[in-house]
């Protein structure tokens, strides 16, 4: 069996492994990238870019349909070709995952390993059987895949996951969508404005990650008065009934009804794909799932030479995350045992539906108890979301009693992945409302909504800071 050694071997070439594997060569060491499927991140192939081109298709026929109220009037239905769309879809899905492969082929070609990594110890890797890797340090960086429950994997290839869908020649006319999750919220949503039936089921109440529970009922209203959406739905069954998928729930009125569909797009959550790696022969303590127990400041698991980033640690599974945590891990490795905290932004988080969601710094379930005020704002009245027929939702933004400092907030409504970026940035400069109500708003914008949010929640600090004394008097 060959052997090759190396300062740092990086398993995974995503957007994580591909920053592990930079931040090493960058730091002055050898490294290898070990990849045993296809090049070419998931947010390029399966994730954010795909799903972005599907929902621009929906808001354009969104859009198109609903200009009679600003007096714009257009002839005749709207009619969308599901065959251009996807074919668009594909088109351009293809042109970022090639982006992403012209910076592979930069990459030394015997800095590129094909096959797939498995432990024999802390620093020995096995790849296909055909070769060892002795490295000083690695860095996991193998991705996730989508989970499918049992209940519907007797369904064949009636069922779909969100790898599926970006690869139709043509838009079905039904789909369920099991998971109101980002991912299935969003294409729920926009599979509904191109014209597919849609039926979106979720369990728990859960909805685009919201805690909050006066902005999730809000989220769910809002979403209801345009698709099928029971964010606690009750389904009895799912059966594959020739090529349709037949589904027997209880419906929001409490009547038990049976639907078929062409497909059963099952978005409820992703597994980090760590359980192929033969971790029982390292050191490294795992959690429930299987996943190594690391530093997220540092990515390092333990006191051992092995990193792990993105979404093979399932902390934060977002793109902007990965590529950090990638560099943290790949510097690291580079320099270990001289092991470094590396930056770790303000955690931001976007759904990409009509209205969007952001959440933002610390969420509602993590506020610390009664430690807290809540701003509010409507975007019922707000002006320039009224303008542009967009004032539906509602902001929360939550501030610590005390000190006034901003914590976090919750949202759906326009302009959310704007405002989202606003707020974090205040997060991470630890700003206290007072600051930011010292901050520019011009006129008319949506942010003036975020604005009353803050005032509101300056009005409320003000009333707890003036308790104490009312009480002495």
């Amino acid at each position: 069996m060959k052997t090759l050694h190396t300062d740092v071997a990086v398993i995974g070439a995503g957007t994580a492994g591909l920053a592990a594997y930079r931040a090493a060569r960058a730091a002055g060491k050898r490294a290898f990238l070990i990849e045993g499927g296809p090049y070419g991140t998931t947010c390029a192939r399966v994730g954010c870019m795909p799903s972005k081109l599907l929902i621009a298709a929906a808001e354009a026929a969104h859009h198109a349909a609903h200009t009679a109220p600003f007096g714009v009037h257009v002839d005749g239905p709207i009619r969308v070709d599901g065959r251009e769309v996807m074919a668009r879809v594909r088109r351009e899905r293809d042109r970022f995952v090639g982006f992403v492969l012209e910076g592979v082929e930069n990459i030394p070609a015997e800095d590129k390993i094909p096959g797939y990594a498995k432990f024999v110890s802390d620093t020995v890797l096995r790849v296909d059987d055909q070769m060892e890797i002795k490295a000083a340090s690695v860095v996991i960086a193998t991705g996730s895949r989508p989970i499918v429950p049992p209940p519907f994997q007797g369904l064949g290839d009636r069922l779909v996951v969100n790898d599926d869908v970006f690869d139709w020649d043509d838009l079905p006319s039904s789909v369920a969508v099991f998971g109101p999750g980002v991912i299935g919220l969003e294409l729920g949503q926009a599979l509904a404005r191109l014209g597919v039936r849609v039926r979106v089921f979720g369990v728990s109440g859960s909805l685009g990650g919201l805690s909050d529970p006066a902005v999730r009922q809000r989220a769910r209203r809002t979403f209801q008065d345009e698709f099928y959406l029971d964010p606690d739905a009750r389904v009895l069954s799912t059966t594959r009934v020739g090529d349709q998928v037949e589904v027997r729930y209880i419906a929001l009125d409490n009547t038990e009804r049976t639907e078929t569909f062409d497909y059963a797009l099952v978005a409820t959550g992703r597994r980090p794909n760590v359980d192929q790696l033969d971790l029982q022969n390292t050191s490294l303590v795992r959690d429930a799932r299987g996943v190594p127990e690391f530093d997220r400041h540092t990515l390092q698991s333990g006191n051992s030479q092995i990193f792990i980033a993105g979404d093979a640690n399932a902390d934060v599974p977002l793109l902007h995350e990965a590529a950090d945590e990638g560099r943290i891990a790949g510097q690291n490795a580079a320099r270990y045992p001289d092991v470094q905290p590396g930056l770790r932004r303000a955690q931001l988080g976007v759904v990409f539906s009509d209205p969007q969601i952001a959440l933002v710094g610390t969420p509602y379930a993590r506020l610390p108890q009664d430690g807290y005020v809540t701003g509010e704002v409507d975007f019922g009245d707000q002006g320039r979301s009224r303008v542009m027929l967009k004032n539906k939702g509602m902001l929360h933004v939550y501030a610590e009693i005390g000190t006034g400092r901003f914590l976090g907030a919750e949202m759906i409504g326009p302009s959310a992945e704007h405002i989202g970026h606003l707020l974090a940035w205040a997060v991470q400069q630890e700003l206290t409302i007072a600051q930011m109500l010292d901050m520019p708003f011009y006129h008319p914008v949506v942010e003036e909504g975020l604005r009353t949010a803050l005032r509101d929640a300056a009005a409320q600090l003000a009333r707890v800071d003036a308790t104490p004394m009312r009480a002495a008097a």
